[in-house]
């Protein structure tokens, strides 16, 4: 990774900004409502900044937007992007670089994902525990920056068990009926087979989804702090006699909007 490319970027949101964040926010599929609810924000287009790729999935609307949430300054990713989408892993991780370079120590990363759990029903919010990379690709593959991060990082606590704890308070805080579990990154764009979904259910997943992995691997070989919520929005191929869509993802995140809002402003709000 270029650590001038880095500097590039982290230069022109600097630029534009008055105070720099501290949290930063990565939204995913139909989760990018949660920005609009950020107070004075300064709304950065993607295709604005040297180095971003640009997003090119619904629900996705290609912006880092930076403000004010819950007495915090914050910088969310209004849309993120995909291994799916053509783009190398480095280019996927690179906000989380920048966001680093910004000055951002902890990372609350968002996804909508599908249930591989049979106790798990859509509209539910799963605190991330831990995570399987199931892609055999890793963003930190090649040469290794030591200005960036040790060559071989722990990953043995992956999400920030401090940060856990914190949001399994703010959940009860709303008597949020909060899951817990692993998260399984596939790569996608195509859902999985009913045979694969067994394979996972094997292999421990709770949950499956296209994307966040990459993005913690780096954060944590950043030494960034992490905290991980899926929004399940459906059950996975084979656990209920029906066809998957991209239609039913954004649909389920719209109705557990209200209750993903609450969570997610009110773990931000703990970070103060």
């Amino acid at each position: 990774m270029d650590i001038n490319k880095i500097k590039q970027a982290s230069t022109v949101i600097a630029e534009q900004i008055e105070t720099r964040p501290t949290v930063g926010l990565i939204l995913g599929s139909g989760l990018g409502v949660l920005a609009d609810e950020i107070e004075q924000p300064v709304k950065i287009k993607y295709a604005d900044i040297p180095g971003f790729p640009v997003s090119t999935v619904e629900g996705h609307a290609g912006q880092l937007v930076i403000g004010n949430l819950q007495g915090v300054t914050v910088l969310a990713m209004q849309g993120r992007f995909h291994y799916y989408e053509g783009y190398q892993l480095d280019e996927v991780t690179f906000p989380v670089r920048v966001m680093k370079d910004l000055g951002i120590e902890t990372v609350v990363v968002t996804n909508a994902a599908g249930s591989v759990n049979r106790s798990f029903e859509p509209g539910d919010l799963m605190l991330i525990t831990d995570h399987i990379n199931n892609v055999g690709s890793n963003p930190l593959t090649g040469p290794n920056n030591k200005d960036l991060g040790v060559r071989f990082p722990d990953m043995s606590t992956a999400y920030t068990p401090a940060l856990q704890d914190l949001a399994r308070d703010a959940a009860k805080k709303f008597d949020i009926s909060l899951k817990e579990g692993v998260y399984v990154w596939n790569s996608g764009p195509s859902y999985e087979t009913p045979a694969e979904i067994r394979m996972l259910q094997t292999m421990g997943g709770d949950a499956v989804g296209m994307s966040t992995v990459p993005e913690v691997i780096v954060a944590r070989h950043a030494d960034m702090d992490v905290v991980g919520i899926s929004c399940i929005t459906n059950m996975a191929a084979g656990i209920l006699d029906q066809p998957l869509s991209h239609d039913e993802v954004i649909e389920t995140t719209e109705q557990a909007r209200e209750k993903f809002l609450l969570f997610v402003k009110e773990i931000v709000a703990r970070l103060n």
